[in-house]
């Protein structure tokens, strides 16, 4: 089975903190960078997403710099850029399903930002298309969040309960398995 491996929103906007607000993981993007070279070095591919935020007062906005990949991606060769204004890879253009089919590939590593979001949605359509899925968890990261919901109140969850309850239903629920940088490099 061909692998390739998807890097998804490794933006520098997500380096806003002002905006996003606390995060975790600080080693995220040089696992990233590691996991892209491993690929490099094996020949497989790497897949990269890039997330154009339609909201104009976004840092992910095409518009402003923090669209732009951070440098360990940047300088990556990417088999394909896929770019996305929703939260899974599946949804982009190029077509990411069509494009993996046309080349075999069955098994997916994913890692990226935001954990319990894009990473998450595009693992659990991955899972569902049918792909082997392994999320690489210390080569993602996420940020605390805090909503009002209806019957609930004021939910708050650290960055890392996040990334807690993001590994705990993928692999629970049979999305994705979820593994280490230090599973996949030696």
């Amino acid at each position: 089975m061909t692998r390739a491996l998807v890097v998804i929103d490794m933006q520098r906007g997500f380096d806003d903190l002002a905006f996003w607000g606390p995060t975790t993981n600080p080693a995220c993007e040089a696992n990233v960078a590691r996991l892209i070279d491993a690929f490099a070095q094996a020949g497989e591919p790497v897949v990269v997403v890039r997330h154009d935020s339609r909201h104009p007062d976004s840092p992910l906005h095409p518009s402003h710099p923090g669209n732009a990949l951070v440098d360990a991606v940047a300088g990556a060769d990417a088999a394909v850029l896929v770019t996305k204004n929703v939260n899974s890879a599946f949804y982009g253009d190029p077509d990411l399903h069509a494009w993996l089919q046309e080349r075999g590939i069955g098994e997916l590593m994913l890692c990226g930002i935001q954990t319990n979001m894009c990473v998450e949605t595009t693992a659990r359509m991955g899972g569902n298309l049918g792909y082997d899925v392994t999320v690489v968890l210390d080569a993602t990261r996420t940020f605390d969040l805090e909503e009002q919901i209806p019957g609930l109140g004021v939910v708050r969850r650290t960055a890392d309960e996040l990334m807690a309850g993001t590994a705990l239903v993928l692999q629970g629920g049979g999305f994705a398995r979820i593994a280490t940088t230090a599973d996949l490099v030696t």
